[in-house]
C-alpha cells in the first residue's frame, strides 16, 4: 500500500508561499508559508500535518488494541502535539506527545492503559518518526 501527497513552493523562504495536496483530495492546494509555520498566521504547516497523522493513526490503533481485548470503545479522542525546537543542527521535530481520552463502557483503567501502550508502539506513524528516509533528487533544465 502506498499513499501520496505533494507540495509546491514558490519564492524565498520568508516571503514565498506553498501549496500542499493529497492524492485523495482531502487536502487540495492547501496553502502554507513561513508565517503559518513559524509565526501565528492561520494555515497549515508540516508539523501540524504530522500531528494530525499521528493522532489519527494512534486512535485507530488504540481501537484495534481494545478490540483484541474484547472491548469496544464508545469514543476515543486524541490530541497529538508535535514539538519543534531550534537545535545546533537547525529546526528539529523533537517529539510528539499524545493525549487520549476514552469512553469505554466496561473497560478497566488497566486494560485501557495496556491497549494505549501497545497502540503507541504499534502505530505506523509512531514507527515512521523513527524510520529510515530515502530520496531521489533531480534538477530540471
Amino acid at each position: 500500500m502506498k499513499r501520496k501527497a505533494s507540495a509546491e513552493w514558490r519564492g524565498d523562504l520568508k516571503t514565498g508561499k506553498g501549496l500542499v495536496s493529497t492524492d485523495s483530495g482531502a487536502l487540495r492546494s492547501a496553502p502554507y508559508s513561513f508565517t503559518t509555520r513559524f509565526e501565528e498566521e492561520r494555515g497549515t504547516n508540516p508539523e501540524e500535518l504530522i500531528a494530525a497523522a499521528h493522532a489519527g493513526c494512534f486512535t485507530m490503533a488504540l481501537s484495534g488494541e481494545l478490540g483484541k481485548a474484547g472491548i469496544v470503545p464508545e469514543s476515543l479522542r486524541t490530541t497529538a502535539t508535535v514539538t519543534m525546537e531550534k537545535l545546533d543542527a537547525g529546526w528539529t521535530v523533537t517529539g510528539s506527545h499524545l493525549e487520549v481520552v476514552g469512553k469505554v463502557p466496561g473497560g478497566s483503567a488497566e486494560a485501557f492503559q495496556k491497549a494505549a501502550q501497545a497502540a503507541e508502539t504499534g502505530c505506523p506513524i509512531s514507527r515512521l518518526l523513527k524510520a529510515k528516509i530515502t530520496m531521489d533528487a533531480k534538477l530540471e533544465g
